[in-house]
């Protein structure tokens, strides 16, 4: 069995241990980050959408940091939207801040009907630079 190291970001840790799962696992030269959502201080969503988004990515980008990674380390993409139509502006907004030079990482969205309260999420996979490896 491959080696899975659980990583975490420095101030989170009581809403994975709250849900029962690891921000990120480290396995090999990859990282398999867990979906992240645009929550506030308490874990509550944040009501504005536009916010929420902005938060989420912070979010990962604190997991990705953990794990001595950046976005430029990200290859895939999986978000999940709550109203993909209506939302589509605001998140493009911040992913072209976030991703603005190619190549840019592969990218997966999908329209749900529930995110615990959430209306957008986002879960990557990095390669994990050789120097952040240990």
């Amino acid at each position: 069995m491959a080696q899975r190291d659980a990583i975490f970001p420095a101030n989170r840790h009581t809403l994975y241990e709250a849900h029962g799962y690891s921000a990120a696992i480290r396995s090999g030269d990859l990282l398999f980050v867990s979906g992240q959502v645009g929550s506030r201080p308490d874990g509550s969503p944040e009501p504005d959408f536009g916010r929420q988004v902005q938060l989420a990515f912070d979010n990962l980008k604190a997991v990705l940091e953990a794990a001595g990674c950046t976005v430029d380390d990200i290859v895939d993409v999986t978000t999940f939207h709550t109203d993909p139509e209506q939302q589509f502006g605001a998140i493009m907004a911040v992913k072209e801040q976030v991703f603005s030079q190619r190549p840019y990482p592969n990218w997966t969205a999908v329209g749900v009907t529930w995110l615990a309260g959430f209306d957008f999420e986002i879960k990557v996979i990095a390669r994990i630079p050789a120097s952040a490896k240990a």
